[in-house]
């Protein structure tokens, strides 16, 4: 147990991947740094979790698609620990005759895939590619602030004008155009297929309270297809699971001098005259420090953490008015033996399997959800990762992971045991409509509501991104503005994760970033 008589630098409330980010590189730049985690292990959403007996999953995140690899390699996360047990997976959209799609980098394969549809495919990608560029600088240091003269920031703007000339008038002019439209109307304008429209458009909305007609949710798919600037063309499955990134990151940070405390739950940030001096634990502990980094999401931070007394009233406006409706559950099925996909090899059963026919079966799943109903035919993000790592289950058993897209954080009656039952049957069912055996093969089967990730990754609304991932909340609007920096209204309290910029995912960048901008104030101060 941590020494409350011990002097510390810093304090990082939260142990997910950007506390542990932002906390390894202030205690390489000579701070005495603490990560206190609430629950038993670091990482955050980042966790990998025993369901059943012997059966393991990746209890939230699922996939590795966009750790940005300069983190990766100056946190050295190899040597620490973190391997891959298969990456760069292919895509493949389900079809209950069979006849699937399967999306391999700029591939395209599948019975009923036109010529026309392989070069749009292509062309496609190539546009992405240049707007994800670049974002791609501008998500590797701080948003800038349009109404003030800081020199840092007219260099970042500068450089985010001249991307944007460097595209061309004509790329510049698309980009402008699709930032304010949906996908679903881009999806028209260049496919005709409909497994692979329903597949894009649900990229484009994953984690969050968005449908395909939704605006917003170009940017979305932009967002996410950020992971291939970084090296990722497709997702990976880590070795022991995601709990494994969490791991190599707390190791890193240890390595670097970093003590970490878990089961060390925060009850506040203790505030003097605007000034954070520490925090309080929920076992009574006082511990002091200069600086308090919250990897909380801002609502729990400026809710529960601070105090919305403690924060002027525009700052509590903004706080309550941020968009974070969580609308995704995780199902995790523990396998007896693998179930039969139809028209799947072992081999493709190991891939990325969507759920997503159309795009009006997506849009209509999102229907419910807008009135406090979860989708009775919801869209699905599947993995198998026992295929690529036999670790997870006993020898010759499976686990399977779902992604389930939608169950609203309110669902009307709430979400009971029965209610619980009820939609864990309903999305079984609608997997074994693409396995028929899958019933017969479960041993046991665990639902996470957005509620249930609230509980126990301590996110409010079960929102992963802690944040919707729009236009009104990205760069200098995130998480909302006078908090855009990092640093916040409170003196010597910072924010750290996710739901500042870049924003969600397991990147790693709202860590670094966080702590160079302290690092710099510190040194300019």
């Amino acid at each position: 147990m941590i020494n409350v008589d011990k002097h510390y630098d810093v304090i990082v409330v939260g142990g997910g991947h950007n506390g542990l980010v932002c906390a390894t590189y202030l205690a390489k730049d000579g701070r005495k740094v603490l990560v206190l985690e609430a629950n038993d292990a670091p990482g955050g959403a980042s966790a990998t979790a025993e369901f059943s007996d012997q059966f393991s999953v990746s209890s939230c995140a699922h996939w590795l698609f966009q750790l940005n690899p300069k983190v990766a390699s100056e946190l050295d996360l190899t040597k620490h620990g973190l391997a891959l047990s298969a990456e760069n997976l292919c895509t493949i959209a389900l079809a209950e005759d069979g006849n699937h799609l399967t999306i391999d980098g700029d591939k395209l394969e599948g019975e009923n895939i036109s010529d026309e549809d392989r070069k749009a495919f292509v062309a496609f990608n190539q546009q992405i590619s240049k707007f994800c560029k670049l974002l791609a600088g501008a998500f590797s240091r701080r948003a800038p602030k349009l109404v003030e003269g800081n020199f840092t920031d007219r260099i970042t703007l500068a450089k985010l004008g001249f991307g944007m000339k460097l595209l061309g008038k004509e790329d510049m002019s698309d980009l402008m155009r699709l930032a304010l439209i949906n996908i679903y109307d881009v999806m028209e304008e260049n496919f005709e297929n409909d497994l692979l429209k329903g597949a894009i458009s649900l990229d484009s909305l994953l984690g969050s309270h968005m449908g395909p007609r939704s605006p917003n949710t170009v940017y979305g798919y932009i967002y996410r297809r950020m992971g291939a600037i970084f090296g990722f063309q497709g997702p990976a499955v880590v070795q022991g699971g995601m709990g494994t990134v969490g791991k190599a990151m707390a190791a890193a940070a240890a390595a670097s001098g970093v003590d970490i405390e878990v089961d060390a739950a925060v009850d506040k940030i203790n505030i003097d005259v605007d000034h954070a001096t520490g925090v309080t634990l929920k076992d009574g502990r006082v511990i002091n420090a200069a600086l308090v980094v919250s990897n909380a999401d801002p609502k729990t931070t400026f809710n529960k953490l601070v105090g919305l007394s403690n924060i002027e009233t525009g700052v509590a406006r903004r706080v309550k008015t941020m968009r974070m409706k969580g609308d995704t559950a995780k199902l995790h099925i523990a396998l007896d033996s693998l179930p039969n996909f139809t028209g799947l090899t072992e081999q493709q059963m190991g891939q990325r399997l969507v759920i997503a026919p159309t795009m009006n079966y997506i849009e209509h799943a999102f229907n419910s959800s807008k009135y406090g109903e979860y989708s009775a035919a919801p869209a699905m993000d599947i993995s198998i990762p026992s295929i690529h790592d036999a670790s997870l289950a006993p020898t010759g058993k499976h686990v399977m992971s779902v992604i389930v897209q939608y169950a609203p954080y309110d669902l009307t009656g709430g979400w009971t045991e029965e209610n619980k039952g009820t939609f864990t049957e309903l999305v079984i069912d609608r997997l074994a409509d693409f396995a028929s055996d899958l019933k017969d093969k479960i041993v046991a089967s665990e639902l996470l509501t957005p509620v249930d990730i609230e509980q126990r990754f301590h996110i409010h609304g079960g929102h992963w991104h802690h944040g919707e991932i729009s236009l009104d909340q990205i760069l200098m609007m995130r998480p909302f503005p006078g908090a855009s920096q990092y640093g916040t209204a409170v003196d010597g309290l910072y924010l750290c994760g996710a739901g500042n910029h870049p924003g969600g995912g397991v990147m790693g960048l709202a860590g670094h970033n966080a702590a160079k901008e302290i690092i710099k104030r510190g040194k300019s101060a």
